[in-house]
């Protein structure tokens, strides 16, 4: 640019008023003076500069000019101090191209906005939504989101997720239940960031407490399970968080909680269950009943708003009616009833109400009641009798998920409306328990679901008698009836993982122990083993030792045979010097006494026991007590009547690396050739492996190389140990 246009341009960008100031001078001079500022107002900062705005319209059309050029030189971690301009602009800018312009400015402000960014972001949005209204929502920010729907940075697509939720009650309900939801659904199948699918429950949650179409009712449904079904546990969390209540809440309004959705639920178990009577599909069990645990708090809503007594409910500001432990922590507040009734003050109120209706006016005209006494609870409990007993997880669900309804509703309710149904079922008499008619619920997981799900929900004396008094039924009705004791060892096995109950199982066992009958004993031995395992050493040593020593004083070989893997189980969890002492006495008594001598079932229970706490015992303990076994004259007169067995035993034994070399030559080795010897009539193809086994340690050992020796013997008895399956047909064929 020459020296006189940039003069001419000064100058007229100059107003006549200031010109006004030079009237002694011309105007050529004035112009030459003035020359000497230099301005740029031929750029296009320039242009903007010189022409300042006077109004609002204009402010608005200047922001929108500047506000694309200023945002790319902005440093990332400040850009967030635009939000608000780019906001003001893009609200109340004339015209919709550059409102465009803008919002896709803020959609892609930050490359990928961390969590104080994105809620900044969102914020904004907001106020956007609220200033502008849902046709513009609709029009404008919504094709943002959807833009940016596959983005390659999870943080974009994060935003969008977060964003579908935060503008749902400003968009036109319509849209929310059709374009938004579609994008949520979508997002929830196809995205593959755990924090985006997290996102999109809790957006979808939001949407569900605005949607206002019954005919979504089967896609909300569908997406619950969706989501349920999710392998991120941050997910599944969201949805019991979030998504479920909000669900509910809906279908509460709707009218189809206890008609549509809890049976929903239920059908597809029954279903799930008669599919997988071989093979149950446990996973798909839990995602169904954990959606029907998280429906518990809403279900006792409706119970209490919907009761005889709600008209009366008066709010007087005291709270004290409702106890910590009331009702079972909820995952949520969404989850806690006072919440979904709409105060505490309002819930204290109905729950005096409640208990007195149940104790003493009844339940007439109490649909929503009725309909979970005379429905929900029945079809539970026989869907509970179908459940397989020895599957330790399902009933551990089941039992949780009785603890909370039993806890949710209350003791009273408990006590006059479950606990009846259960014992309906559950008639503790010899003759009720006939295995031959396949109608044992004694044997069926009825009996730990009730004792570890109902029984233990509250903690006072008489409910724990009734506990104790029942478990000590179970235990001698099955016994005496010669049943299968799973159910019973299920009871034993969930409520032993709780030391709160460990004194009460132990005074359980001691009925047993000193019970007339011997089958009542044995059994009792056998639960010992259950129990032990978690115990405090001081409690095994003052209730359960002494105990199973007792036991050991009878004159039935079956009753003391039992208390073996009790007594193993003690060795390998206890390190207290002088309880392993008369656990090794014991023992030993066994082997030394002559009546046993031909005891080839007590001797494989040893075998069994050995090789299963072995690797787990005290080293020093293990050395001294395997020798005084005689371990290797057990082997040759148990195998005639069990010699599979005895295979699991060995590797198990040998596998522990601090095994002394005089255990294993004095021991181990004449055990083996017994076993050879027994194997050239048994299975006369398997008795290479067990000479290669033999051969290999006595070389070494006669060297000093008893490491190698260890590593050769485990490799050959693993080649013995695959063929187990083998060589157990082998030996039920030649018995």
């Amino acid at each position: 640019m020459d020296y006189h246009t940039s003069t001419d341009m000064g100058l007229a960008a100059l107003s006549s008023k200031t010109l006004l100031h030079f009237h002694r001078l011309s105007p050529a001079f004035q112009q030459a003076l003035l020359s000497f500022c230099r301005m740029c107002s031929d750029s296009r900062l320039g242009a903007e500069v010189s022409r300042i705005a006077d109004s609002e319209e204009s402010v608005m059309l200047m922001l929108g000019r500047c506000l694309p050029h200023i945002v790319p030189n902005v440093l990332l971690a400040k850009r967030e101090e635009l939000i608000p301009l780019i906001l003001c602009t893009a609200c109340l800018h004339p015209e919709p191209k550059e409102r465009d312009k803008l919002l896709h400015i803020l959609f892609n402000l930050i490359k990928r906005p961390d969590d104080e960014q994105r809620q900044m972001i969102l914020t904004g949005c907001v106020a956007f939504a609220r200033h502008v209204g849902p046709t513009r929502v609709e029009a404008e920010l919504l094709p943002q989101c959807w833009e940016q729907i596959n983005h390659k940075y999870p943080e974009r697509r994060l935003l969008v997720a977060e964003s579908c939720g935060a503008l749902a009650p400003y968009l036109p309900k319509e849209i929310r239940s059709s374009l938004v939801l579609s994008m949520l659904q979508q997002m929830l199948a196809e995205d593959k960031a755990d924090m985006v699918r997290e996102a999109v429950v809790k957006s979808l949650s939001i949407i569900m407490g605005y949607i206002d179409d019954p005919d979504k009712y089967s896609q909300g449904f569908e997406l619950m399970l969706l989501s349920l079904g999710d392998p991120s546990e941050r997910v599944v969390s969201a949805v019991h968080q979030v998504f479920i209540p909000a669900f509910a809440a809906w279908t509460t309004e709707l009218g189809t909680l206890q008609t549509a959705l809890i049976p929903s639920l239920l059908a597809r178990i029954e279903k799930l269950l008669m599919q997988g009577e071989h093979v149950l599909d446990e996973y798909k069990l839990h995602v169904f009943l954990s959606a029907l645990q998280s429906l518990i708090p809403p279900l006792f809503a409706v119970v209490l708003q919907n009761a005889p007594f709600t008209s009366r409910a008066k709010l007087t500001g005291d709270i004290s009616a409702i106890e910590v432990t009331r009702f079972p922590r909820p995952a949520s507040p969404l989850q806690d009833v006072a919440t979904i009734i709409g105060s505490r003050e309002m819930l204290s109120a109905l729950l005096l109400l409640y208990d007195y209706q149940l104790e003493h006016e009844g339940t007439t005209g109490w649909d929503s009641l009725l309909w979970v006494v005379n429905q929900l609870l029945p079809q539970l409990i026989e869907i509970v009798g179908r459940i397989n007993v020895t599957s330790s997880s399902c009933v551990h669900e089941f039992s949780r998920f009785f603890w909370r309804l039993c806890r949710t509703f209350g003791k009273i309710f408990t006590n006059t409306k479950v606990k009846p149904q259960f014992q309906e079922i559950l008639r503790l008499s010899e003759e009720n328990v006939d295995t031959s008619d396949g109608n044992d619920i004694l044997t069926k997981a009825t009996v730990p679901i009730y004792a570890t799900g109902v029984l233990t929900c509250y903690n006072q004396d008489e409910d724990r008698k009734l506990l104790v008094g029942f478990l000590e039924d179970v235990m001698t009705t099955l016994s005496l009836s010669h049943a299968p004791l799973d159910s019973l060892k299920a009871s034993f096995v969930e409520l032993g993982a709780n030391p709160v109950y460990h004194e009460l199982l132990l005074t359980v066992l001691w009925y047993g122990v000193v019970h007339t009958s011997a089958l009542v004993r044995c059994t009792a031995a056998r639960m010992f083993e259950l129990v032990l395992r978690g115990m405090s050493e001081a409690l095994v040593d003052r209730r359960a030792a002494p105990a199973l020593i007792t036991l050991c004083s009878g004159p039935e070989f079956s009753v003391r045979i039992s208390t073996i893997p009790a007594f193993g189980t003690i060795m390998e969890t206890v390190t207290q010097k002088e309880l392993l002492e008369r656990v090794k006495m014991q023992l030993a008594s066994f082997l030394e006494d002559p009546q046993y001598q031909d005891q080839h079932s007590l001797h494989m229970e040893i075998i069994r026991t050995f090789g299963r706490v072995g690797p787990n015992a005290e080293p020093r303990f293990r050395d001294e007590c395997i020798p005084e076994s005689d371990f290797y004259r057990m082997n040759s007169n148990a195998l005639i009547h069990g010699a599979a067995r005895c295979f699991g035993s060995f590797p198990s034994l040998t596998s522990c690396a601090v095994i002394s070399e005089e255990v294993m030559v004095n021991h181990f080795l004449p055990g083996l050739r017994c076993l050879r010897a027994d194997m050239e009539q048994l299975s006369p193809e398997h008795e290479v492996i067990l000479s290669s086994m033999i051969k290999d340690p006595i070389h070494t050992i006669t060297t000093s190389e008893m490491i190698y020796a260890k590593t050769k013997f485990l490799s050959k008895m693993g080649q013995l140990t695959t063929s187990g399956a083998m060589l157990a047909n082998v030996f039920q064929r030649k018995k």
